[in-house]
């Protein structure tokens, strides 16, 4: 049995057998309702509950696709700022002066609409280093190309997000590093489909504006305690499943406070 299994078997074991709306409602209020349980209580169409089988399957599914990407995109947004800390220092200070009245740990969901710098650093970022530098869709209706050639129903497409986001004639100078690309005013006569970090149409990434904002306020608070500079090894793309660097994206961090702990 697998280490995952075994505390899917045991969280299944300390759940109620009645009482179910009382015990949500003590969970929700204690803030300690997780992801197992929320699988482990729920029902298939049938109103069959989920085998572990399935409960793994979807686990393993949210560690990858909300963890492993926001991971990605978080590090290589600190790369990039590290490079060039004119823009790290615009965000710290657009972050310090949304909180200079306020404790600095209670970034709130309606603030991070008003952190504009810092959110065109991280789409920046998110164009120049993907998290998911691919992906597959499946024809479900032949596909007529501007040149005439159909890509016929069934078959199954690669689609090079990175290679969308280093499209010259869409991003000049592809790979330079400017977050004035995603200001309002350049961004209208643009198509939505030259940026899709989290893909786009019916089959898009369903958590994008969590992982957006979760990026956001991760580095906010970094900002806040934290100057990242850049090590001297220019790391190398490594595009997988999910964009690496080879041997590890490595930065120099200095607190800001030479008191933090």
């Amino acid at each position: 049995m697998t280490s995952q299994t075994a505390v899917i078997q045991e969280r299944r074991r300390t759940l109620p057998t009645q009482g179910i709306d009382d015990f949500l409602k003590d969970k929700a209020k204690s803030k300690t309702l997780d992801f197992i349980d929320v699988l482990l209580l729920s029902k298939d169409e049938d109103g069959k509950a989920l085998a572990d089988e399935d409960i793994r399957a979807e686990a393993d599914t949210f560690m990858f696709a909300g963890h492993d990407t926001t991971a990605s995109g978080l590090s290589w947004v600190l790369y990039n700022l590290a490079r060039h800390p004119e823009y790290q220092e615009r965000c710290r200070q657009e972050v310090q002066e949304l909180l200079k009245d306020r404790d600095p740990k209670e970034i709130e969901w309606d603030d991070l609409a008003q952190l504009p710098f810092l959110t065109m650093c991280v789409k920046e970022s998110l164009r120049l280093h993907p998290p998911a530098p691919f992906i597959s869709r499946h024809c479900t209706q032949d596909v007529v190309l501007p040149d005439g050639r159909v890509i016929p129903k069934g078959i199954i497409c690669v689609i090079s997000i990175i290679g969308v986001h280093h499209n010259p004639t869409v991003w000049p100078d592809p790979e330079v590093y400017d977050p004035f690309r995603f200001d309002p005013e350049n961004s209208k006569e643009r198509s939505p489909l030259a940026f899709i970090p989290f893909s786009a149409g019916p089959r898009n990434c369903i958590g994008q504006a969590f992982a957006m904002a979760e990026m956001k306020t991760v580095l906010a608070l970094m900002l806040l305690h934290f100057r990242f500079l850049p090590d001297h090894t220019e790391p190398r793309r490594k595009p997988e499943l999910i964009l690496r660097a080879e041997g590890g994206l490595w930065l120099r961090v200095e607190p800001l406070n030479a008191g933090l702990q």
